[in-house]
């Protein structure tokens, strides 16, 4: 084999191996035993030379900085989706690498001499992971295995996809491709490697689901046949990876697109089955769609709007007018809005992904509370409450931690409240007093910024094309009045300071400790929100006023 230079004559081989005779490309492959075979199947009696055209692209940073610490010996090979994505221009947050062997005493001997973390990820399949934190406080993981099978090859035949099915050798730069992915990538294509990889690990069906959306991708004919025929095979699948792909998803691109193809290959009825009960449950105006085509619009509108409210937004470039509303109305709390949703309850699944999980569940149980009254109007009463418990119980089933559950309890409980504020503005142009935000954010606890990008996403999912620019205004008015007093004014209105506790009622009161001293607590403070009361003597005269009058209450009851 050459030295592997090209020249511009072959640029259209770069990235594969090549047969030459007498300078000339004869046949190609991807890898050296291909190209050789295909050349001998036309040129059987001469010998050509088997040569790898180098493919052009740069190696980031870190990835720089684990090949100084590798020993040269151990046949290290950067393997799976970090290939894909040095060859799609990405970057990738994790680096896959393989070995002949000993995988895990790699990961350590790399972990120490870059001063990172280590962990063993597996031992029956001889996994560590290195984990290296970065400045920004994000992490990239660096899992070195050994190979699946005897050879690097039958590792790579073994995989999910054969856009993921591509080695990179660090030592000479040179590229294995088995299956062609480099070519499936060029032509956008998702193809698993083998007719039974979906049915070996039912999880690649959600993966392929997820990547297809990132990458813009369709997935082939075929390859859907045997997700399908793996999708009953799910449920053996356990319950974490469903979640972490689940999440992925909701994490990324075209959710809503995401979610049909789960349910179109037979996925969604085995993971999340109470969503389709959503299926045909016709409402009355405003909405225009069924509860679950509503729900799915919602989130489409949900992602168009979080994109229109990401920092550096040029509200120029989008021909959407009810988008360039949002940037001239609540533009400004791009950076805090930002900021919230860059603060996960759990460090391994993002903000977004769980406002997105909310977004799915906020209607679920409208199908059971669907009731029509003597005028023929659809009522879906206490939804939104038992939304909030079906939500959790899927989220509990996930096995999703306390606070992400909480949060999306809070969610889907209160989701209504929002459109109460934006249909008295707008019909009766009454904003919401200072008494009704303070117990927004009481009551929706950390939620209160989710519910508002809900709201907004829910009310063009509910009318479409039918949303006037009035009615948009509202709903608008109403999210800069909530925002402006979240972040502008939240120690007069939505959280004001304290100026009085339990034991200083007590004792000037001459109370017992009991509940009436906690009702008193939360009726000064909703009046300092209403600007009621400023100090602790007009606190202590609330509260006596107030006592004397739940006393009278009682007395006449």
């Amino acid at each position: 084999m050459s030295d592997g230079k090209t020249d511009s004559k072959n640029h259209a081989y770069a990235g594969r191996w090549v047969a030459m005779v007498r300078g000339r490309v004869v046949a190609q492959g991807g890898t050296p035993d291909q190209a050789l075979r295909a050349s001998q199947s036309s040129r059987y009696k001469e010998r050509p030379e088997i040569k790898f055209m180098p493919a052009a692209f740069p190696l980031p940073p870190i990835l720089e900085k684990v090949m100084t610490v590798l020993p040269p010996d151990a046949g290290v090979c950067l393997v799976g989706g970090a290939v894909r994505d040095l060859l799609t221009s990405r970057l990738s947050p994790d680096f896959d690498f393989a070995v002949p062997s000993k995988g895990i005493s790699l990961a350590r001997s790399v972990a120490n001499a870059l001063k990172a973390d280590f962990m063993p990820l597996d031992d029956e399949r001889d996994t560590g992971r290195v984990v290296i934190k970065n400045e920004d406080g994000s992490f990239t993981y660096l899992d070195f295995a050994a190979y699946r099978g005897a050879t690097l090859e039958e590792d790579l035949r073994d995989r999910d996809f054969t856009i993921n099915a591509l080695a990179l050798h660090l030592t000479d730069m040179t590229i294995l491709d088995p299956l062609n992915g480099a070519a499936d990538i060029r032509a956008k294509i998702i193809r698993a490697c083998s007719p039974d990889a979906m049915s070996h690990d039912p999880a690649r069906i959600l993966r392929g689901v997820r990547q297809a959306a990132a990458f813009g991708f369709s997935i082939d004919k075929n390859t859907r046949e045997w997700m399908k025929s793996a999708a009953d095979g799910i449920g053996n699948v356990s319950v974490e990876r469903i979640r972490d792909e689940i999440f992925k998803i909701l994490a990324g691109p075209k959710v809503s697109a995401s979610i049909r193809a789960l349910d179109m290959l037979g996925t969604l009825p085995r993971i999340m089955p109470e969503l389709l009960k959503m299926k045909g449950v016709t409402q009355s105006q405003p909405h225009i769609h069924d509860v679950w085509a509503h729900t799915l619009s919602a989130l489409d509108h949900l992602e168009g709007l979080l994109s229109s409210l990401r920092v550096n937004f040029d509200a120029e470039t989008t021909s959407d007018l009810f988008m360039g509303l949002v940037s001239l109305r609540i533009g400004r709390y791009r950076d805090r809005i930002a900021a919230h949703l860059s603060n996960p309850l759990n460090p391994t699944r993002p903000h977004r992904s769980l406002l997105f999980f909310a977004a799915l569940y906020h209607d679920v149980c409208k199908p059971e509370t669907r009731s029509v009254d003597e005028n023929g109007r659809i009522r879906f009463f206490d939804h939104d409450i038992k939304g909030a418990d079906a939500a959790a119980e899927r989220a509990r089933n996930f096995n999703l931690s306390n606070d992400e559950t909480s949060r999306l309890r809070d969610i889907v409980r209160n989701h209504m409240r929002f459109h109460f504020f934006a249909d008295r503005l707008e019909k009766e142009n009454q904003p919401p007093s200072r008494k009704a935000i303070y117990r927004f954010f009481r009551d929706s606890g950390g939620a209160g910024i989710d519910l508002i990008l809900l709201a907004l996403a829910d009310v063009r999912g509910t009318r479409g094309s039918e949303l006037t620019q009035e009615s948009w205004s509202a709903n608008l008015e109403i999210a800069r009045i909530l925002l402006e007093n979240y972040w502008e004014r939240p120690a007069e209105v939505v959280s004001p300071p304290r100026l009085l506790d339990g034991n200083d009622l007590i004792k000037e009161l001459k109370l017992k400790p009991g509940r009436i001293v906690g009702q008193l607590l939360e009726a000064i403070r909703e009046n300092q929100a209403a600007g009621k009361i400023n100090d602790r003597e007009q606190a202590l005269g609330f509260a006596r006023e107030e006592l004397v009058r739940i006393g009278n209450e009682t007395e006449n009851s």
